[in-house]
C-alpha cells in the first residue's frame, strides 16, 4: 500500500468552539487509530513529575486534536509549531478554556482518549 501525499489525504470532521471573547478552536472530530494508540503508549520521562507528565499529555493531545485556533478575530493559526508555541504562551484563562474545551470535545467525539485526559 503506498502512502497518500498530504495533499490528498481525507480530511476529519472539524467541530468549532467559540469562547466569550471571540476566540475559535477548531477540533478534529475524529482521530486515527495509529494516532489513538501512539498518545495510548507515549511514555514520559523516568524523571519527570506528576505535574509534567500532566503536562505533556495535555500538549500531544492538544497538538493533535487542534486544527485552527483563531485569537480575537486574527488570522488563524494552523502550523503545528504555532499552535503549540501559542499553547504554551497561553494565559491561565485561556488554558482553562482550551482544557474544559477539549475534555467536551473527548467525552463526545473521541470517548477512546478520556483516561489519558
Amino acid at each position: 500500500m503506498t502512502r497518500r501525499k498530504r495533499r490528498d489525504r481525507i480530511k476529519a470532521p472539524i467541530t468549532t468552539y467559540p469562547d466569550a471573547e471571540g476566540n475559535l478552536l477548531e477540533l478534529r472530530d475524529v482521530l486515527s487509530p495509529g494516532t489513538v494508540s501512539a498518545l495510548k503508549r507515549a511514555r514520559m520521562s523516568p524523571g519527570a513529575s506528576t505535574e509534567d507528565d500532566w503536562q505533556r499529555r495535555n500538549e500531544l493531545i492538544f497538538e493533535r486534536l487542534v486544527v485552527a485556533w483563531t485569537i480575537s478575530g486574527l488570522d488563524p493559526l494552523t502550523r503545528q509549531n504555532e499552535l503549540l508555541a501559542r499553547f504554551r504562551m497561553a494565559s491561565t484563562e485561556e488554558r482553562a478554556w482550551i482544557r474544559h474545551t477539549i475534555d467536551s470535545h473527548v467525552r463526545e467525539h473521541a470517548p477512546e482518549l478520556e483516561g489519558l485526559i
